[in-house]
């Protein structure tokens, strides 16, 4: 069974404090916007990584593809306000 949207929410949601989240995807695609203060100070990649642990197996096992877009809360304001 492929995932949804809301479950790919679900599981970054529990594993990481988040100030925004939302996530869109067709079961095989998503894309997620992350806003967090755990993200402060970190390169790309290591938030990336951030949430791939967060995410474990379930990268391997249910989800396809993931794109992603992690910010921190200033970054967030600055590009939406």
């Amino acid at each position: 069974m492929l995932p949804t949207p809301e479950q790919i929410n679900d599981y970054i949601a529990a594993g990481m404090q988040c100030s925004h989240l939302s996530v869109q995807g067709d079961g095989q695609h998503f894309q997620a916007t992350i806003v967090s203060d755990a993200f402060v100070g970190k390169r790309l990649i290591q938030r990336h990584q951030m949430v791939y642990a967060v995410l474990g197996d379930r990268m391997r096992e249910e989800i396809h593809a993931l794109s992603m877009k992690t910010l921190t809360p200033e970054e967030f304001a600055q590009n939406n306000g």
